[in-house]
């Protein structure tokens, strides 16, 4: 290949990828940023004593894959904290839940799954129901986070899945987001988690994490956006490097979205070491911040850095989206936005 053809940037507006069921199922562990999580590498704010005690409510879940009794789902009665198969770890955006998730997966036995609740929709939506039940069936345990309260319809699904799974021995930990109204930064999430799995309910414990959004403790919070002509050299410089850079307009990638499922928006950033974005600018529909949101929720996971020029991206949204039904989900989409964008030229990838 030429070198003039190496040095070609990408573009995510020419990405429109299928995914099939095997590889939704092959994706349904953790992040890579929490290939290594373990409760000894959380690091816990001290002025929240609810985060180490979540910590030791995580150990002790843990402790019933060392017994043999067996625990029905929907039993009659309420069971001791310690005997209930299912928990919810409940809190903002920013304080470890993802990361306690991902360790409670590492500690399980096989076979096990941790996945975003889209991604497990869109299983059902690939395999169909009775395959996705076949194909989790006798799992140990099943994580599901950012468990969304959005869509009644899809709730109900998730519901009758985790149901079937854990009548067979399943335990099941989920994190959420905030539904559309609830504006308590977390404070209402559990109350709402709860009545929306009706059934369940009563088999959760649900365990309270306070605190700030650990990407914020230590910067001012700010997503930094720099003029044309420094991306343009940045994008030049990583090209020359050999890294895998992304170039496309704000615009342009916001109508792209609008066109591939969610849950495919993992392929669209596939072998992509950095993401450079033109002429951000203030978005004022719902259905386009939503998907961006998604979309900044994979890039995240991937650790994917992004450069733009334009308006800052932890400003993307206009006030009534963040006075709105949304504003948990925006806050936490603005908080990735300003770790994943320095201004900087990001290191090249090994």
């Amino acid at each position: 290949m030429a070198p003039e053809a190496q040095r070609q940037a990408l573009r995510l507006v020419d990405r429109s990828p299928s995914i099939t069921g095997a590889e939704i199922v092959a994706e349904l562990v953790p992040p890579p940023q929490f290939e290594h999580a373990s409760f000894e590498s959380y690091r816990p704010d001290l002025n929240f004593p609810s985060q180490l005690e979540a910590v030791e409510r995580l150990n002790s879940f843990a402790q019933a894959w060392r017994s043999q009794r067996p625990s029905g789902f929907f039993s009659r009665t309420r069971k001791p904290k310690d005997d209930l198969p299912g928990i919810y770890l409940d809190g903002g955006f920013g304080v470890g839940k993802t990361h306690l998730l991902a360790a409670l997966w590492h500690t399980a036995p096989g076979p096990k799954y941790f996945g975003t609740f889209i991604e497990y929709t869109a299983l059902v939506g690939a395999l169909g129901y009775a395959n996705t039940v076949k194909q989790l069936r006798g799992a140990r345990l099943i994580c599901i986070d950012e468990f969304e309260l959005d869509d009644p319809g899809d709730t109900m699904v998730m519901t009758r899945l985790l149901g079937e799974l854990v009548a067979t021995g399943t335990r099941v930990a989920a994190t959420s987001n905030t539904p559309p109204n609830s504006l308590g930064e977390g404070r209402f999430a559990a109350v709402d988690f709860l009545r929306e799995i009706q059934a369940m309910s009563a088999n959760f414990e649900t365990v309270r994490i306070d605190g700030l959004d650990y990407r914020r403790r230590d910067t001012a919070g700010n997503a930094v956006a720099v003029p044309d002509e420094s991306l343009r050299h940045m994008v030049g410089t990583l090209l020359e490097r050999g890294s895998r850079v992304t170039d496309d307009g704000f615009g342009a990638l916001i109508r792209h979205l609008g066109t591939v499922h969610p849950s495919k928006y993992i392929k669209m950033i596939q072998a992509v070491d950095v993401i450079a974005l033109t002429d951000v600018f203030l978005l004022t529909d719902q259905t386009d911040a939503l998907r961006l949101v998604a979309f900044i929720d994979r890039v995240y996971d991937a650790e994917i850095p992004i450069i733009a020029s334009g308006l800052p991206l932890g400003e993307v949204f206009d006030a009534e989206m963040m006075a709105g039904g949304y504003r948990k989900k925006y806050l936490r989409a603005q908080s990735r936005m300003v770790a994943l964008t320095t201004g900087e030229l990001p290191p090249h990838a090994d």
